[in-house]
């Protein structure tokens, strides 16, 4: 996500960090990158006025000029702009009932049905939430099977009743969760091509009958500046409380993000990364800023870790790193902890200096990963533990069994003997960081 708007303002942060002193001929040769960065990621161009000149009236300020670090404090300029337009704080979910409920709404497309999937499995894992997913897209052919699918996929309860009255399936739910227990309503509502009084007139008469605390917009990053116009068209009608933003792994320019919460004063809550069930994540503007100008993103990273990986098996992975037992048995178990985080290249990226190590770019074939698993899975168990003996025989041998080259075998031998390698100088104190 925002690749390119991220490559072209770190060449404009790493240009004015180069400068020795901050001047207005330099700050506008800077600014001028970045407005043209903003505008090719289909930014407001209103947007990307007021974010310009809030940048240069910060940056010639008598603090920046007399700082012995200007280049430092322009980056910091840019990135706190950024975050302002990003929307500033975090945005919780307004939890008030008892159970809470939340609508979700938006165009037909826009990934309504797998988001609020989505959101019930965050709400579960991370929240450690009760959900009661409810199915009132009575009008859109199969909406209630694909629901009920997703549901079971994950194991959440949809409501239904089938193409009964949306209001009425939406009040009966409230009352089955309030009997079960349920923390969260969720609802799923119609969408149409655009938007229209009947549609309208629907979701207003749900959010009457039982006062939703939350009425989220999803809308399809890919439509750029045009979101929007969707979302003043929903909030006319609606009091919607804030955005998810779903295909944000897609080759989006980012304008949308960008220009939303200026524009609209709608905040977004929640941003859709991948297909995957796991593939929501609440949107952070200081994290996603951070992203953007190359900083980084660790704390995603861990809470994401957090989620997925086994505590104990990883820290037991980490002392034998550490203290230089790694076998291959471990290395297997750490791959199979590190692909339930997603794909590596998107990790990679949220490391501070990735680009600078030449990392940004890595993508990683999960074949590959598969068939580092085939080549360890052919070894002995003795073999996986005691890697010293892979002599020519062995190796001939394991190749056969992963239908893998010698050559493969060699070369992941390698990588993991380096591996312990590093982790032994990180150990001693004698590892230099490459930034």
């Amino acid at each position: 996500m925002f690749e390119n708007l991220g490559d072209r303002l770190q060449s404009a942060m790493d240009k004015i960090k180069g400068y020795g002193k901050i001047t207005e001929d330099n700050i506008n040769e800077v600014t001028r990158e970045i407005r043209l960065a903003l505008l090719e990621a289909d930014v407001n161009y209103k947007v990307v006025k007021e974010f310009i000149n809030n940048v240069k009236e910060k940056a010639l300020g008598e603090e920046v000029v007399k700082s012995l670090k200007p280049g430092e404090q322009f980056v910091k300029i840019v990135k706190d702009e950024l975050v302002e337009l990003l929307g500033g704080d975090t945005k919780d979910l307004n939890v008030i009932g008892n159970p809470a409920t939340l609508m979700m709404v938006g165009l037909q497309g826009s990934g309504k049905t797998t988001t609020i999937a989505k959101l019930a499995n965050l709400l579960r894992k991370k929240y450690h939430k009760k959900p009661l997913l409810v199915a009132c897209d009575v009008y859109r052919p199969a909406a209630i099977d694909q629901l009920k699918q997703l549901g079971k996929e994950l194991n959440i309860e949809v409501y239904d009743e089938g193409n009964n009255n949306p209001v009425e399936i939406s009040k009966n739910a409230i009352n089955y969760a309030k009997e079960n227990k349920y923390d969260y309503v969720l609802i799923d509502t119609a969408g149409r091509l655009h938007i229209d009084e009947q549609l309208m007139d629907e979701l207003k008469n749900i959010n009457a009958a039982i006062n939703v605390d939350e009425i989220l917009l999803v809308v399809d990053s890919m439509v750029g500046q045009d979101a929007v116009n969707v979302i003043e068209g929903f909030n006319s009608k609606l009091p919607l409380t804030g955005a998810i933003l779903t295909k944000m792994d897609g080759d989006t320019r980012g304008g949308a993000a960008l220009s939303i919460r200026h524009l609209t004063n709608i905040p977004i809550k929640f941003i859709g990364t991948s297909e995957k069930m796991n593939g929501l994540e609440v949107f952070h503007p200081e994290r996603m800023a951070s992203r953007i100008l190359g900083m980084g993103d660790l704390m995603s990273m861990i809470e994401r870790a957090e989620e997925v990986i086994d505590e104990k098996e990883a820290m037991e992975s980490a002392k034998k790193l550490q203290a230089g037992k790694f076998d291959f048995e471990d290395f297997l178990g750490y791959m199979k902890q590190i692909k339930k985080l997603g794909p590596l290249e998107n990790l990679i990226k949220m490391i501070p200096g990735a680009k600078k190590m030449g990392l940004n770019n890595i993508k990683v074939d999960p074949k590959d990963m598969a068939h580092i698993e085939a080549i360890i899975l052919s070894m002995t168990p003795y073999e996986r533990r005691h890697p010293e003996v892979l002599k020519a025989s062995r190796k001939r041998r394991i190749a056969a069994g992963s239908a893998r080259s010698v050559e493969e075998v060699n070369r992941l031998i390698k990588q993991f003997e380096q591996m312990k390698k590093m982790m032994k100088q990180m150990r001693n104190g004698n590892f230099k960081m490459p930034f």
